[in-house]
């Protein structure tokens, strides 16, 4: 038994025994004897949906069949084989043909991502922290790699607490990022997981900013009574429209400069005073963890509200 590493595919393939064991048929027979889980890149889907993966002077296979692991009662798609063209992928050996001209390499995601599940994710608990890489998003969520290639759904709404008409407002794919396990369907073998409680309290968030300050937020939405926007992803607050006219001047996703009025943490409330507005290319950033992720693997519990709030937004796992 190999101590394979079950991490988002895409971040073993450069690492240097990956590089080695590829590299060669010597180093392929060697993964396929002591099983260890490999990476290399999709070259092209052949119109049998086979995979062809690059690996050097071999020709590697993976049969639509052993390309993704389901359940006995799905069919695999078509579009999930496509897609993974240009794209790294994870896999075993499972066997080695030689011919006269040729030497050509059978490999196997699917038991690749069982063995994950296996020794892996099935050993999750909810509260567990684990790495996770966004692969694609849709409006209602992100679709994460959790493991080898196994998919979970991020919904838009546990992605922040300051609300996003859209996950790229976020996050964007390829974003290598930490995810909460929230919740385990054991009965369909699928994790569902949130962000939120990574990216800071109220009271963390809020102590990031004083009173007297004009700093740089993001419009999010803009109501009959005013327009929220955001500070940081876990942190949005109130600007009052002055008149009609800046009403019909604002849209959603612009960039806004506004002065801070009033910090109350007994109504978990900023005030704001919007000073400007204009149309921006919102740069996406990285995104900014409360919690040592490389110390802390687990919590219990998390609650974003102030103590003193009489209002109390929280999360048990």
């Amino acid at each position: 038994m190999t101590n394979n590493r079950y991490l988002p595919e895409g971040k073993l393939i450069g690492a240097k025994e990956n590089r080695e064991l590829i590299s060669s048929i010597a180093g392929l027979e060697k993964a396929m004897e002591q099983d260890i889980i490999l990476e290399s890149t999709v070259l092209l889907c052949d119109s049998d949906m086979n995979l062809h993966v690059n690996l050097g002077n071999a020709i590697g296979i993976i049969e639509k069949q052993e390309a993704l692991l389901c359940r006995p009662d799905e069919e695999i798609k078509d579009i999930a084989l496509i897609t993974r063209v240009g794209k790294p992928v994870c896999f075993k050996v499972l066997k080695i043909e030689r011919r006269a001209d040729s030497v050509t390499v059978k490999l196997s995601r699917r038991a690749a991502q069982l063995e994950c599940v296996q020794n892996y994710l099935s050993n999750l608990s909810c509260g567990d922290i684990i790495p996770a890489r966004v692969t694609h998003t849709e409006n209602f969520g992100a679709f994460i790699d959790i493991g080898c290639g196994v998919i979970s759904l991020l919904s838009v709404d546990c992605i922040s607490v300051s609300r996003i008409s859209h996950p790229q407002d976020r996050l964007l794919c390829g974003t290598d990022i930490f995810a909460v396990v929230k919740t385990i369907d054991k009965e369909n073998g699928r994790i569902y997981v949130t962000h939120r409680e990574l990216l800071g309290t109220w009271e963390e968030n809020a102590a990031l900013f004083s009173v007297g300050q004009t700093v740089a937020g993001i419009i999010r939405s803009i109501e009959s009574y005013g327009i929220f926007i955001e500070l940081t992803p876990n942190l949005a607050g109130l600007a009052e429209l002055r008149d009609n006219k800046q009403h019909m001047n604002l849209s959603v996703g612009q960039s806004a400069a506004v002065y801070i009025k009033n910090i109350i943490p007994e109504r978990m409330k900023i005030k704001l005073v919007l000073i400007d507005s204009q149309d921006s290319e919102i740069f996406v950033q990285p995104p900014k963890y409360f919690i040592d992720t490389s110390t802390v693997h687990h919590m219990d519990f998390w609650r974003y509200s102030p103590i003193i709030c009489s209002k109390t937004v929280q999360t048990v796992f």
